[in-house]
């Protein structure tokens, strides 16, 4: 039987089984086995599965329907703590992985990513919970970009090995993908047994919690999935469609953006901390409207390579900053809301990725460049909404708004 423990006794284990040490662990293992997924992917679909921009939309739909099915979580973790469920998601996620080249065609690539994705946002609901139970509010920005950071390198390791083994062993796709799945397994379940069973001082609400002064955090958590669907779906499949990337060149594309992504994490967890979420979601929020809008024009001006991968590497940087959504709500939250908070706005987050990337993929069939010019647009909603963050949220000043408002009735 698992050992349960008290979070407040954790500072008495040796440092490497403390609390914070397993979710650096947890950064590590997610990205071997997702991240060296996403490097094949598009290749791998293209080139033996012949896949068309319609069948990759509808591919990511079906990778995104247990993102939306998130709320799940509440009634899994009636039965299943917290701490077991991101482990048995994060071995689920290495075997889908490690399987993935059995199915070569539309059908069984359907099939196995829709287990990898259960794996995949199970653990990531879980992770983000546990992180916010566990991590306290004043260390939580730097804590969470030196996870960031942690996961970049994980990645980079992944992709390293990748870029430097792929043509001089000429390795297959099921050789890769049998390793990084495995791996990811095999650490998950040592995770499993080796940890103690953390119990945080405040008693998660194990039932659907949906608050109205949490509005502003969802509405953003809504934009952020709807927007970040383009990117994951479209950016990547760009480069192999319109500049003929192949694996190895598009890996060492992803190396950059992490190289840059370990340095910069960090540092963004303090900016958001010296300089506040309103400020550091306003910044995102425009750089992001400025790179997708500048996507677009790769199709529409024909501006070249060069520009779409420092555009890549741009989105990426920026797309760390969201830490600071995460921070928003830790600072506004009820403490026993933050679990089941956590898995409504993991649906609530993807809500439009359940339609958008097959909608999207005939529409890319028609005109790439409209895909981007909405994405710019969804990131000018966004920021709108983050303007209406209060430079010093808590409960009870959740929006700008707030003095404006009657007191809710919950």
């Amino acid at each position: 039987m698992l050992k349960l423990m008290p979070l407040s006794e954790a500072r008495s284990l040796p440092f490497w089984r403390r609390p914070v040490t397993l979710l650096f662990a947890m950064a590590i293992i997610m990205p071997i086995a997702f991240n060296a997924w996403s490097a094949l992917l598009n290749n791998f679909v293209i080139e033996v599965a012949n896949f068309d921009g319609a069948d990759i939309g509808l591919l990511h739909t079906v990778r995104e329907i247990p993102g939306f099915l998130a709320v799940g979580v509440i009634a899994v973790i009636l039965f299943i703590r917290e701490q077991v469920l991101a482990m048995i998601s994060l071995m689920l996620l290495g075997v889908a992985t490690a399987v993935t080249a059995w199915f070569p065609s539309l059908g069984g690539l359907l099939f196995v990513t829709l287990f990898s994705s259960i794996g995949f946002h199970y653990y990531e609901t879980v992770n983000q919970s546990l992180q916010l139970q566990w991590l306290p509010i004043d260390r939580a920005p730097q804590v969470l970009g030196w996870l960031v950071a942690m996961g970049s390198a994980a990645t980079m390791v992944v992709y390293g090995v990748i870029v430097l083994t792929w043509d001089r062993f000429d390795l297959s796709y099921n050789a890769v993908f049998m390793a990084a799945g495995g791996l990811a397994a095999v650490l998950a379940l040592f995770c499993l047994v080796a940890y103690p069973q953390f119990d945080s001082p405040t008693a998660q609400t194990k039932k659907l919690v949906l608050r109205r002064r949490y509005w502003l955090y969802y509405a953003l958590q809504f934009m952020a999935g709807a927007r970040r669907q383009i990117f994951v779906v479209f950016a990547g499949f760009m480069m192999v469609e319109k500049f003929g990337f192949e694996v190895h060149e598009l890996t060492s594309l992803y190396l950059i953006n992490l190289a840059i992504n370990m340095m910069a994490a960090p540092l963004l967890g303090k900016a958001v901390s010296r300089f506040g979420e309103r400020r550091t979601l306003i910044f995102e929020y425009t750089g992001l409207a400025i790179v997708f809008a500048a996507y677009g024009g790769i199709y529409w001006f024909g501006w070249g390579v060069l520009l779409a991968a420092i555009l890549y590497v741009a989105d990426h940087v920026l797309f760390a900053l969201a830490l600071a959504l995460k921070t928003y709500f830790q600072k506004i939250a009820d403490p026993a809301d933050i679990a089941p908070t956590a898995a409504v706005a993991f649906t609530i987050n993807h809500i439009a990725a359940v339609f958008l990337p097959a909608l999207l993929g005939l529409l890319w069939v028609v005109s790439p460049g409209a895909v981007f010019a909405m994405a710019a647009m969804m990131a000018l909603v966004s920021l709108g909404l983050s303007l209406l963050i209060p430079r010093h949220p808590e409960p009870g000043n959740e929006t700008v708004l707030s003095k404006y408002a009657p007191a809710p009735a919950e």
